[in-house]
C-alpha cells in the first residue's frame, strides 16, 4: 500500500499560524482509505499531527477537511480484527495507528504504531509516526527520543528533523530548534514544501535579535 503524501507532526507553536499547514497540505496525509493526498512521501502509510494554536491538537488533513469525532467503529473492528487473527500483520497495525491519529486517538494511535514496531523495529517512518503520538499528547521529551532514533538510522529523514524542531520548540529549546531546522533547509534548500519554515524561522530569527536575545 502507497504511502501518498508528507506528513509532519505539529503540535502547538509559538507562531501565529499554522505552521504544519504551510506549503500546500505539507502536514496532509493520507487516513486508511488511502486515497491520494498532496505531497508524495515515499512506498509506505504513516501519520502525522496538525495543530492551530498551542498546546498538542488535532490531527490528519487540513482543518477544512479534518475528521471529527472518534474514528468509525466499524472500520477500527475491521482492522482489529485483522490484527487479532494474524499477530504479524504490520500493514493492519499501521493502518489503525492511521485511523485513530487522523481522529485525534492518539494514546490509541501510539499502542498501534508500537506493535507496528515490534514487528520492523528498524521502520523510520513508524517510528516518526509514534513520536507523532507522543508529541499531541504533550510527552515532547519522549518524542524527542523517537525522532532521534529515526535520525540515528536515517540523518536526512525530513519529518524526523522537522517534528524534532516542533519538540524542542515545545519544551522551550528554540535556538536548538530553529539550529535544526536551519540544518533542515540547507539539506534541502529548494524543497517547496519548506518554504513556510524557511520564512517563520526568519521571523523567529529577527523577533529574537530585536528583543535582545540569542540570534
Amino acid at each position: 500500500m502507497k504511502r501518498e503524501p508528507m506528513v509532519f507532526a505539529v503540535a502547538g507553536m509559538v507562531f501565529g499560524f499554522v505552521l504544519g499547514y504551510m506549503a500546500s497540505g505539507l502536514a496532509d496525509r493520507p487516513s486508511s482509505d488511502t486515497r491520494p493526498r498532496p505531497t508524495d512521501a515515499g512506498p509506505r502509510p504513516a501519520a502525522g499531527a496538525g495543530a492551530p494554536t498551542s498546546g498538542a491538537a488535532g490531527a490528519g488533513a487540513p482543518a477544512s477537511d479534518r475528521p471529527t469525532g472518534p474514528a468509525d467503529p466499524d472500520e477500527v473492528r475491521t482492522l482489529e480484527n485483522l490484527a487479532a487473527r494474524d499477530k504479524q500483520n504490520l500493514q493492519a497495525r499501521i493502518e489503525l495507528g492511521n485511523l485513530l491519529m487522523d481522529h485525534a486517538q492518539y494514546e490509541e494511535a501510539a499502542r498501534w504504531y508500537r506493535e507496528a514496531l515490534a514487528l520492523k523495529p528498524a521502520d523510520n517512518d513508524v517510528r516518526v509516526d509514534l513520536g507523532a503520538c507522543l508529541l499531541n499528547m504533550g510527552r515532547a521529551g519522549d518524542a524527542i527520543a523517537e525522532f532521534d532514533h529515526a535520525l540515528k538510522n536515517d540523518p536526512a529523514h525530513k519529518k524526523a528533523m522537522f517534528n524534532k524542531g516542533l519538540a524542542l520548540m515545545q519544551t522551550g529549546r528554540t535556538q536548538e530548534a530553529l539550529a535544526l531546522w536551519e540544518g533542515l533547509l540547507k539539506r534541502y534548500p529548494d524543497d517547496p514544501q519548506l518554504q513556510g519554515l524557511r520564512q517563520q524561522v526568519e521571523r523567529l530569527r529577527s523577533g529574537r535579535a530585536a528583543s535582545g536575545g540569542p540570534s
